[in-house]
């Protein structure tokens, strides 16, 4: 099927859509996070890429990936139609990805990513363990 639109307007039209409060990935964590009483996070806080849940005082920047747009190597299923975008689309986004991470961590930050499965599954202990201990470690 061919585009209605520019490769320019097109990608403007893209770039305008913003995620917000996903149920299946960042409320879940968000309701988990509440759970375990993990506190000191804040939403929306300006720091590079953008991260999901950032603690400030811990500079731990915690992003939630989903399978499909991050290229999970486990659950990313690509199209049937359109193969050469989404694949050159998937390699932009971890492209972009890895140097986020590669920013905050010169920086001095620990980032954790987090796979929108792994929220599905609640195998999330082992980065939620790493969120307590650098807490602990940093406590007064």
């Amino acid at each position: 099927m061919v585009d209605t639109f520019s490769k320019t307007e097109r990608s403007r039209i893209m770039a305008s859509v913003k995620s917000a409060n996903n149920k299946s990935t960042d409320l879940r964590f968000l309701s988990i996070l509440k759970e375990k009483s993990i506190t000191g996070w804040h939403r929306n806080y300006p720091v590079t890429g953008n991260p999901d849940f950032v603690f400030p005082r811990l500079k731990i920047a915690v992003f939630i990936d989903g399978c499909f747009w991050h290229g999970c190597p486990s659950h990313c299923r690509m199209p049937a139609s359109n193969k050469d975008y989404w694949r050159t689309k998937i390699a932009n986004n971890k492209s972009r990805d890895k140097k986020t991470t590669k920013g905050l961590k010169d920086k001095s930050w620990v980032v954790i990513r987090i796979w929108e499965h792994e929220i599905k599954l609640g195998k999330l202990n082992r980065k939620l363990n790493l969120i307590k201990k650098i807490a602990q470690r940093c406590a007064p």
